[in-house]
């Protein structure tokens, strides 16, 4: 069955809509299997704008920077990781940095996942030519099962109070 699941998360609330589903799961698995979770969160903008008057440039983030952006995601994860091991359930967290889609792909290797669970914004259309599927890059590379969990209605992609994005 599965007892290694990878959750990528975002920090936003429809990034966490999968969750509450992983944890349903959880419960029905729980009486006979010991099953652990990953949280990952991928820093996939490694620079930010510096503008000057009409004049801009992109400036790579210092390691002192990554650094404090790392630490805010690990927070955050275990700030979110706390809620789920009160169950009872073993929960591993990871940040990474790149290209959201690969990194999680390589992090499920490197775990060897039995189950990718993550949640999309149901975008179609031109938002999602606009935009891309990280979801949909992660269906169409891996031959690991993964669970898509639409966030409800009304959930929008803002950073939660105190989350990292």
């Amino acid at each position: 069955m599965f007892d290694r699941i990878l959750v990528p998360l975002d920090g936003s609330r429809v990034g966490e809509a999968a969750i509450p589903v992983i944890r349903q799961l959880v419960d029905k698995l729980a009486p006979t299997v010991q099953v652990e979770i990953t949280l990952l969160a991928v820093i996939a903008i490694l620079r930010h704008w510096v503008v000057v008057g009409e004049a801009s440039a992109p400036v790579s983030y210092t390691e002192e920077e990554m650094g404090l952006i790392k630490q805010r995601v690990m927070d955050y994860l275990e700030q979110t990781a706390k809620t789920i091991r009160k169950e009872g359930v073993t929960v591993n967290t990871m940040v990474s940095t790149g290209n959201a889609g690969d990194e999680i792909l390589k992090a499920a290797d490197e775990i060897k996942a039995d189950l990718i669970a993550m949640s999309t914004h149901g975008r179609s259309g031109i938002r999602r030519l606009a935009f891309g599927s990280i979801t949909d890059r992660v269906i169409r590379s891996t031959n690991i099962p993964v669970l898509i969990v639409r966030a409800p209605e009304g959930i929008t992609n803002e950073p939660q109070p105190g989350h990292y994005v």
